[in-house]
């Protein structure tokens, strides 16, 4: 695994700069490489770096985010490199986020010449420069805004997995597709590297090398780092059975397939992978699969992990994604009930919250802190839930508003007085935010 340098503020800015790292973080960095992968010879030397290679792993951290190439066989769909990042706070407690951004099944959807509809390159946008942006800390926003004291995980350590898989992190296949012919195109194969699995077995060995004992660990993401945050808050629960895990899925849960919808996770090996590592899904057919399983699945096996997830009533992403995998979609609200009372019903304590409006996805986003159904704001719900503390489920039909728009309330700035407000801190619009 290879370390580039973190993004640093400089002069109030943020770069990737070259690296220039004394022995001793080299040193640690090698006896995490090997506790994560590799095999000493010696079974000595194993015991010994099962026992240093957490806190010096720790210690290496530089203050914000730290990128690491774990190589091995993670790979991005068109076989450039995967790495993730990590950003240092209170060792006790650590966010694991899934980054989203689609996903793709067929030669149309999958092809890099036509419109792909996946990310195909590990580009962390929400927190690191793209095509020579420069970036702080102070331009993020939602959970990753630091600035703000009101930010529920401020002071957690942060595991960022960048995605590039096309498969919902959950895919361990290299499968060749067939793009079609257009009158500006060529018909021609396509092979996308399905690699979700590997890419995000790596960032987890980094965080169990890195936090032997973390008190509380939230397992979350957004959009198509959603759909896996159940599986894998199962996997964290697994190896840190002593924690309190916390999961939240953020934007997927109107996915439903409906009769003669397609089946992408056959294309991405996603069953072979469930199957290995939960007994759920070792006998499952490709029809019989649906999303809301990983929540029933980890829902039974633990029933002290905390399942959660939010959703937006009428998000446009989804109706889209949805109507490209051939699925009827009458109200996107219609297929979120029927998914939710299905978990609910293997799952005492799962709640949800939906909000009014078509806008996908919130951790990322400003209005983080202004959402709200009723007189509850979901950055308030979200840290109760969070903190251990009893929550309820949450509905925009209950609000006099409806789910036809959402409510957002206005938050005064957290920013010290004379300095410019952050982006995170701004007043909420009247208007719905609608689907990016």
């Amino acid at each position: 695994m290879s370390r580039s340098a973190p993004l640093r503020r400089r002069g109030g800015l943020a770069a990737l700069a070259a690296p220039l790292v004394p022995l001793t973080v080299l040193s640690a960095v090698l006896v995490l490489a090997l506790g994560c992968g590799e095999t000493p010879d010696d079974a000595n030397a194993s015991s010994e770096v099962e026992a240093a290679g957490p806190s010096a792993a720790f210690a290496a951290l530089e203050p914000g985010w730290n990128k690491f190439s774990p190589g091995g066989e993670t790979i991005c769909s068109d076989g450039s490199p995967f790495h993730f990042f990590a950003r240092p706070g209170d060792p006790d407690k650590v966010v694991f986020y899934l980054q989203g951004g689609g996903a793709c099944w067929t030669g149309a959807t999958c092809d890099r010449d036509l419109e792909p509809t996946y990310a195909i390159q590990a580009v962390a946008e929400l927190i690191e420069p793209v095509a020579g942006q420069e970036r702080s800390e102070r331009t993020m926003s939602g959970i990753f805004d630091f600035t703000r004291e009101d930010n529920p995980l401020r002071d957690y350590s942060f595991v960022f997995v960048p995605y590039c898989s096309g498969d919902v992190h959950i895919g361990n296949q290299v499968s060749t597709y067939q793009a079609p012919e257009t009158e500006e195109h060529a018909a021609h194969e396509v092979e996308v590297h399905h690699k979700g699995w590997p890419n995000v077995k790596a960032a987890l060995d980094w965080t169990f090398g890195t936090f032997p004992s973390p008190e509380t660990v939230v397992v979350t993401g957004s959009s198509a780092g959603s759909i896996p945050s159940p599986f894998y808050a199962h996997e964290v629960k697994e190896h840190y059975p002593e924690a309190r895990v916390v999961q939240l899925g953020d934007g997927s849960g109107g996915y439903r397939r409906t009769e003669g919808a397609a089946l992408p996770h056959v294309q991405w090996g996603t069953l072979a992978v469930l199957g290995q590592e939960m007994p759920y899904f070792a006998d499952m057919a490709p029809e019989d699969y649906n999303y809301e399983h990983l929540y029933i699945a980890t829902g039974r096996q633990h029933p002290d992990v905390q399942l959660a997830e939010y959703d937006a009533a009428e998000d446009a992403v989804q109706v889209r994604f949805l109507q490209i995998g051939g699925a009827q979609v009458p109200t996107l609200q219609s297929l979120l009930d029927l998914n939710r009372a299905d978990v609910a019903a293997e799952v005492p304590g799962f709640v949800s919250f939906t909000a009014g409006g078509d806008s996908h996805t919130i951790l990322g986003r400003d209005f983080f802190y202004t959402f709200k159904v009723g007189d509850t704001t979901f950055r308030d719900w979200f840290a109760a839930l969070v903190a251990g503390e009893p929550v309820q489920s949450v509905h925009c039909r209950d609000a006099a508003a409806g789910c036809a728009e959402a409510e957002t309330v206005a938050v005064e700035s957290t920013e010290p007085e004379g300095e410019e407000e952050s982006g995170a801190a701004e007043e909420a619009s009247s208007e719905a935010p609608t689907a990016p």
